[in-house]
C-alpha cells in the first residue's frame, strides 16, 4: 500500500511539474499565434501559425505582434525605432536621412500592375503626428503596405503593448521556415 502511494505521488509530483513548465513557457516566453488577413503578404499568409518570442525588444525591420486598440492583436514589421526619424519617397524607405533596402518587399514590387507599392509620406502625415517616433514607442507597418492598417493609421505603437517577435513559421507543414 505504502509503495502504491508513493509511486501515485511521483506520478502527480511529475505531473504538476509539467503543468507548470507549460504555464512558464506560454506565458513567459513562447506563445503560439495564427495569422489572421493579408496584412503582411507575401512574406506571412493568412493562417500561418507562428511562434512568438516574448524575449528581449523588438529591432527594426523585425516582426512583431502586439495588443492594437481595437483589442486585437496584430503582426507587422517595425520600421521605426524611438527617435527615428521615418519618411516614404519613391517607394523608399528613409529613416534619419538614410535610404534602407527592404528586400521582402521585392517581390511585391514586381509584381505591381502600377504605382508604388507605399506611398509617399513622413511622420507628421500619421497619426504620430511629430518628426520622430516617441520615446517607449515603434513604427510598424505591413508588408502589403497597400492593404494593411499600421502605425500609419493607428499611430505609433507602446513599446509596453508588444508581445514579441516572431520569426518561425510552424504551420502549415509545407511552410516551416524562418522569416526576415
Amino acid at each position: 500500500m505504502s509503495k502504491q502511494k508513493n509511486e501515485l505521488w511521483e506520478w502527480t509530483k511529475a505531473l504538476l511539474i509539467a503543468v507548470a513548465l507549460a504555464v512558464i513557457i506560454r506565458y513567459f516566453l513562447f506563445a503560439p499565434i495564427v495569422v489572421d488577413g493579408s496584412s503582411m503578404m507575401p512574406t506571412l499568409q493568412n493562417g500561418d501559425r507562428m511562434i512568438v518570442n516574448k524575449l528581449g525588444n523588438p529591432d527594426r525591420f523585425d516582426i512583431v505582434v502586439f495588443h492594437a486598440p481595437e483589442k486585437k492583436d496584430y503582426i507587422k514589421r517595425v520600421i521605426g525605432l524611438p527617435g527615428d526619424k521615418i519618411e516614404y519617397k519613391n517607394d523608399t524607405l528613409y529613416i534619419n536621412g538614410k535610404a534602407y533596402k527592404e528586400p521582402y518587399l521585392d517581390k511585391y514590387k514586381k509584381d505591381l500592375p502600377e504605382g508604388p507599392l507605399t506611398e509617399d509620406f513622413t511622420l507628421k502625415d500619421t497619426p504620430v503626428g511629430q518628426e520622430t517616433v516617441p520615446e517607449g514607442e515603434i513604427f510598424v507597418m505591413g508588408d502589403n503596405r497597400r492593404f494593411s492598417k499600421d502605425s500609419r493609421h493607428i499611430g505609433a505603437v507602446p513599446l509596453k503593448k508588444v508581445i514579441g517577435d516572431t520569426k518561425l513559421i510552424y504551420w502549415p507543414i509545407s511552410d516551416i521556415r524562418l522569416v526576415k
